[in-house]
């Protein structure tokens, strides 16, 4: 599985999620069997190649029509912020389904 988040910055342990539009860098998470296998950091989005295979989000209104348009799942996480916890709640199945 791999995660696709925009962050505000480019430090596993210190960026937070934030929204789309404020992104200064885009991580992908790659999880296997439960564990994280790879961080990625990039600074424009354009440069990530692959599948992603799910977009996590702040809130309900982002705008997150491209990635549904890429057959992407979009995942709210409403108080999740760094990367640990937001694989954490992914993991426990605690971030939503955006409500569109």
């Amino acid at each position: 599985m791999l995660l696709l988040l925009p962050m505000d910055g480019d430090d596993t342990q210190e960026s937070e999620l934030t929204g789309i539009l404020s992104a200064a860098h885009w991580a992908t998470v790659e999880i296997e069997e439960g564990r994280v296998v790879e961080i990625n950091f990039y600074a424009d989005r354009s440069g990530i190649e692959g599948w992603l295979d799910a977009v996590i989000v702040t809130n309900n209104y982002e705008p997150v029509m491209e990635f549904i348009d890429n057959q992407m799942m979009v995942l709210v996480a409403p108080h999740q912020r760094t990367i640990d916890d937001i694989v954490e709640a992914y993991l426990f199945r605690e971030l939503h389904d955006l409500s569109v």
